[in-house]
């Protein structure tokens, strides 16, 4: 069955009203490059699609000192006005310009590994998501708290992710993307660490990971083998061996899932010893 209908609504509350009339079974999409390919080739087969291109989620907010990201920015949005270096470098992983100008924040934290370079970048900064439905209003979830399994979430049958919302980002942070390409490349592991130091000691730790699992994640046996060392070499190599543990790598085309886990360890070592420099 082709597309029978396709709703464009002009906000938010247009949006979440459609959202209500016509349940799950009307495909919402914004730019479209995840779920164009699959209409196209005829493997998704949405009698409805709602896009929300028009619905005034396209924003990028400075907030004290953090950034507030419509679900529907544009990442190439995100990349030139988010003002937070770790999800500029972020979405310069992510594709070419045409992709970067077309995808959005939203819709590139339901892409499934190795692609959604964004996610983890977002992890370790502390991001929320805001899910929003037309009877019971809105909640945040912490973006760690998002993702339940391969391609499923917390989100409801009534809600939409409307807006991510990071904090002042803390602490010195790098992210390391390897992939068999220097540039619009599969990961082969992604990694995100954010470290907040307090006398020389590693106070509060983030490290996030992407491709090694069923959906981006915390590696957080890898956070507190990390918290309270000094940042040496025998602490950030105890870390990158317990992410290296805690992982869930698959086999593809691209790695087998051992070469991913030995791959993991390396980053995240590379990735700390970054951070400790």
């Amino acid at each position: 069955m082709t597309t029978q209908a396709y709703f464009r609504p002009r906000s938010l509350a247009e949006a979440l009203g459609l959202l209500d009339e016509h349940g799950p079974a009307m495909l919402v999409m914004a730019g479209g490059t995840l779920a164009m390919p699959l209409i196209n080739k005829g493997v998704s087969r949405p009698e409805k699609v709602m896009g929300l291109r028009q619905a005034g989620l396209d924003y990028v907010r400075p907030v004290d000192g953090g950034v507030y990201i419509g679900a529907a920015a544009p990442l190439s949005r995100v990349r030139a006005e988010s003002g937070v270096p770790l999800l500029a470098e972020a979405v310069k992983n992510v594709a070419g310009w045409a992709v970067q100008n077309i995808a959005t924040a939203g819709g590139n934290l339901f892409a499934p590994p190795p692609a959604g370079d964004l996610a983890v970048a977002l992890l370790a900064l502390d991001a929320q998501v805001k899910l929003a439905s037309l009877k019971r209003g809105e909640r945040l979830v912490p973006l760690a708290e998002f993702f339940t399994g391969f391609l499923t979430n917390c989100l409801d049958p009534d809600e939409l992710l409307v807006e991510i919302q990071v904090p002042k980002p803390a602490g010195k942070s790098v992210l390391l993307k390897y992939g068999r390409l220097y540039t619009n490349t599969p990961a082969i592991v992604s990694v995100a660490v954010r470290v907040v130091t307090e006398n020389g000691r590693a106070k509060d730790v983030r490290i996030a990971l992407s491709a090694v699992g069923p959906h981006p994640f915390r590696a957080r046996q890898a956070e507190a083998a990390l918290t309270g060392s000094s940042l040496d070499s025998s602490a950030i190599a105890a870390a990158a061996s317990a992410a290296a543990a805690e992982c869930e790598p698959h086999t593809d085309p691209i790695a087998s899932a051992e070469y991913r886990r030995r791959m993991t360890g390396v980053f995240v070592q590379r990735a700390l010893a970054q951070v400790a420099a």
